[in-house]
């Protein structure tokens, strides 16, 4: 069912799939370079020294940033890459590359917007408040799940809230999907994230504001997510590529629906703990089987089969002042709630069933 008025949306321009595309990036990016300006590279700092870090297509004039995957991605880092990149040079980059996972991913898609955009980005946090097109983006995914390579939002804390950067322009313009890129993933890290995945298509579907369109990506993502961690004889290389493509799907599908409960408490548990954001997911969908009943079950049998522990007693000790905080960031996501609920999602959903919620965790 279309809720609300269809939205003309952009979809991304070029991606390119397959093994050992990571090496035509030179190739791709070569229309660019044409211009002789500097290229941008934000690589996640987890590949310091490794090979893939030999591997950048790295020119004189361009320049490397490390970004650190341990904290969610914040306004103030957004700021920080946009100031080294104007001392850098006081014309515009012509590309922007991130390299990395979600977090690094949304890193570029925000700063590749921020260089083009007055003021700082924490006040563009919320829907189509971005003017201007950003530089040319290009995100490279080197773990599966978030969806970020396609997503029109960059998820972002910042000062008073974790929402994200969404607009149109928050599109990648290329992105490069290279199932080498993620076999290094450890095991907790990669289900974690590979839930992500999960949970968006369970979210997507169950809501509102699904439609056809959004369906169909969604269901193939859920498929592709149940081939991977619902048999535990695939093997671990054709697991990686269908976790690559579930997770552009899922991306996909949450562009045309929306997100719901889930990710709802997640913001707040995140915003107040820190926890990164697949772990959060898992944490929270765990106790939402009232909401979420077939989902919550076939993600216990997922757990299972992969023999993963989550976290117990995470809120416990929580001091009143956080617990507040996370029930009123959670609270405040009125578009997620709406997807999930409905208009009149305030007359079911009150602080209290949400802080019980948290309570459970």
């Amino acid at each position: 069912m279309i809720i609300n008025k269809p939205r003309n949306i952009k979809s991304l321009d070029r991606c390119i799939y397959g093994k050992g595309t990571f090496d035509q990036l030179d190739e791709i990016l070569s229309f660019k370079r044409k211009d002789n300006g500097f290229v941008v590279f934000l690589l996640d700092d987890y590949f310091n020294g490794k090979e893939l870090e030999n591997r950048i297509p790295l020119k004189n004039q361009d320049i490397l940033i490390r970004i650190s995957a341990a904290d969610e991605p914040t306004t103030d880092l957004i700021d920080e890459v946009v100031v080294k990149c104007k001392k850098h040079s006081s014309s515009l980059p012509v590309a922007m590359i991130g390299i990395g996972g979600g977090s690094v991913m949304d890193v570029c898609k925000a700063a590749s917007l921020m260089v083009t955009n007055p003021g700082y980005s924490f006040e563009y946090q919320g829907l189509d408040l971005i003017k201007n097109p950003g530089v040319y983006s290009i995100v490279i995914p080197t773990i599966s799940g978030t969806g970020a390579e396609v997503s029109m939002t960059a998820v972002l804390t910042g000062p008073v809230k974790k929402l994200g950067i969404k607009c149109d322009f928050t599109v990648p313009d290329q992105v490069l999907l290279d199932s080498e890129l993620i076999y290094s993933v450890p095991k907790e890290q990669r289900f974690y994230t590979g839930m992500d995945c999960f949970i968006h298509g369970i979210e997507a579907i169950d809501g509102r504001h699904i439609n056809e369109f959004a369906r169909g990506f969604a269901e193939k993502s859920l498929d592709l997510c149940r081939e991977v961690f619902l048999n535990s004889k695939i093997s671990r290389e054709l697991a990686d590529e269908k976790l690559m493509v579930a997770s552009y799907m899922g991306g996909l599908s949450l562009t045309y629906s929306q997100v719901g409960v889930c990710h709802a408490l997640s913001y707040g548990l995140s915003y107040v703990l820190h926890t990164h954001h697949g772990i959060a997911n898992c944490i929270v969908f765990n106790v939402l089987e009232d909401y979420y009943s077939d989902g919550v079950k076939e993600f216990h049998e997922m757990l299972r089969i992969n023999n993963i522990s989550l976290p117990k007693n995470y809120t416990k000790g929580l001091s009143e002042a956080e617990m507040s905080k996370m029930v009123e960031t959670s609270y405040a996501l009125d578009h997620m709630w709406d997807h999930a609920i409905g208009a009149n999602w305030k007359e079911i959903i009150t602080k209290d069933k949400i802080r019980a919620l948290f309570e459970r965790m």
